[in-house]
């Protein structure tokens, strides 16, 4: 749809740039750019045009990370409609996945970045309350506009929305942004996942208060852990400490060096119904508790930390912190012991982690199996033009 009432600033491509945009990569660096209007500043609408001039792409322009980001691979007008227009396609994809009204399952991601056509915006629901997280200057700037485009999609059946963007926005070295409510007010609320009750904390939580990727994981978890002593570090708020205890674990450890998370770990396993007596949440450093576990104390282990490489510039860094801690975790788990292992790293690709994964086993000396392929569930979808959007890997390995 061309647009005939906005006109945004052009920016012009170097000849053969243009190529990757054809092609509906989303994303646009520095070194491609031959010309920027010298008025444009950080979140501001753009059109991208290639060398001859022909206008191929709208989006905000990011010279704190990625110089442009598209929207659209054509001329358009973003306005309330053009955000109203997106959001409803991303929540028909969720009604058709069974998410949007599913009283077994009340967390779901309505928009996931690229994924969803909207980089720089992840959108969280948590029953009736919609968490908002802007990643980049421009979703930032048009975060009431959103707002008011979700309160349209009648079926989402919304009390409150949650803008949980200023700790992004303090990553990028954006300053006075503020999180808050822009529509209603609610209390932290505990939501259903396949069954499985936990406290949502949006407010003071991490990310948007959950890790909703790891919602099938969990579930096959759950199915494997019958009988077994796991320990879960890393735990946040305990959701695979839940999953594993539901799935009839003899004992559950759970292991994170935040306080307030440990203290909601704590609370999601009572809200289940077991109790913290026999199943301890420590707030100490998961790497040292790995280092001086004993040996074959535990028949499952998961590992899911955050990013330890959060970009290129440190994914040597990162990299050398998943092996060090799988080659723990793999040395000390009991014979026939199940690990479940995580990568959050967007700078870290799935063959570079499968690669770690096998270097810590080496350095461990045990012979390790692969028994599943991990990644994220649907409601995080990832364009097949942007690979980079297949953000999670995990692995089940085996240790004989």
């Amino acid at each position: 749809m061309k647009s005939t009432h906005t006109t945004y600033p052009v920016i012009i491509l170097q000849k053969g740039k243009e190529q990757a945009v054809k092609r509906f990569h989303p994303w646009i660096f520095s070194g491609a750019i031959k010309h920027k209007p010298a008025e444009v500043k950080a979140g501001d609408l753009i059109y991208v045009a290639d060398a001859s001039g022909e206008i191929i792409g709208t989006g905000f322009f990011e010279p704190d990370s990625i110089a442009v980001k598209l929207l659209a691979f054509e001329q358009v007008t973003v306005d309330k409609d053009f955000f109203q227009k997106k959001l409803q396609q991303a929540f028909a994809l969720r009604q058709q996945l069974n998410l949007t009204h599913n009283p077994q399952t009340t967390a779901y991601r309505l928009v996931h970045s690229e994924g969803d056509g909207l980089p720089g915006l992840i959108i969280d629901v948590y029953g009736k309350t919609a968490v908002l997280q802007a990643q980049s200057v421009g979703m930032s700037l048009n975060l009431e506009l959103i707002a008011s485009a979700i309160q349209e999609i009648a079926d989402l059946q919304l009390d409150a929305i949650y803008n949980k963007s200023a700790e992004a926005m303090q990553r990028m070295g954006r300053q006075g942004f503020a999180d808050g409510y822009l529509k209603g007010s609610v209390s932290a609320t505990a939501v259903s996942e396949n069954k499985m009750q936990f406290a949502i904390d949006w407010e003071q939580g991490q990310k948007t208060g959950f890790f909703i990727d790891q919602r099938e994981n969990r579930l096959l978890l759950k199915t494997l852990s019958g009988g077994k002593k796991v320990l879960n570090t890393f735990s946040y708020s305990g959701g695979f400490s839940v999953a594993a205890l539901l799935g009839s674990a003899q004992q559950v450890v759970s292991v994170d060096s935040s306080k307030k998370a440990i203290e909601l770990c704590a609370h999601n396993i009572r809200l289940n119904g077991f109790d913290t007596d026999t199943n301890p949440c420590l707030a100490v450093d998961a790497k040292k508790y790995l280092e001086q576990m004993p040996e074959a104390q535990f028949d499952l282990i998961v590992l899911d930390p955050p990013a330890f490489a959060k970009n290129h510039h440190n994914r040597h860094k990162g990299l050398l912190g998943y092996r060090y801690i799988n080659s723990e975790a793999i040395k000390k788990i009991a014979k026939g012991g199940l690990l479940f292992t995580f990568s959050c790293s967007q700078a870290v690709d799935r063959q570079a982690f499968e690669a770690i994964v096998m270097a810590a086993s080496i350095d461990a000396g045990r012979r390790v199996r692969v028994l599943y392929h991990l990644s994220q569930p649907a409601d995080h979808p990832v364009s097949i033009f942007h690979p980079e959007g297949a953000y999670l890997k995990g692995l089940v390995v085996e240790v004989q």
